[in-house]
């Protein structure tokens, strides 16, 4: 193997500076709450940005109250879906059971422009409540910049 003297001024310099990863979401349903807040508090502590292009649903919308609004943003194929937490369907035999408890969590979350788009369009319910891109949701979250 060959070391360049390129190479040996690269090396040290690249671990001096962090990568930088965006995270594009292009079709995420959502999940456990608690995963996310992990995954959005690691986004939000590295300082990376977060790119919507595609379905936010779910536990995937936590992102607008983890991550720094200004570190994010959203393509024209841009759709974010609300709804009520509820536990995993495989331990209610199948059944959708919401939970109050897991609902206010989520709203505490939250940054008043979207508890505002909630309580506009009647609250949270067991239905997925969804803004595609355009004038309401840029309401919420700013539109990419070309260069992203």
């Amino acid at each position: 193997m060959r070391i360049t003297l390129l190479a040996l001024i690269l090396i040290p310099l690249s671990a001096a500076f962090p990568a930088r990863a965006d995270l594009h979401i292009t079709r995420d349903h959502g999940g456990y709450v608690e995963e996310y807040k992990a995954k959005y508090a690691r986004i939000r502590d590295n300082r990376e940005r977060v790119i919507i292009d595609g379905i936010c649903n779910s536990a995937c919308t936590l992102v607008f109250g983890i991550v720094p609004m200004n570190k994010i943003c959203v393509t024209p194929r841009a759709s974010v879906g609300f709804h009520q937490a509820y536990y995993d369907k495989a331990f209610t035999f199948g059944i959708k059971v919401t939970s109050s408890e897991g609902t206010s969590d989520l709203m505490s979350y939250y940054p008043d422009t979207v508890k505002d788009w909630i309580r506009r369009n009647g609250g949270l319910t067991t239905e997925m409540k969804k803004i595609k891109n355009g004038t309401e949701l840029w309401k919420i979250v700013d539109p990419c910049p070309e260069e992203w």
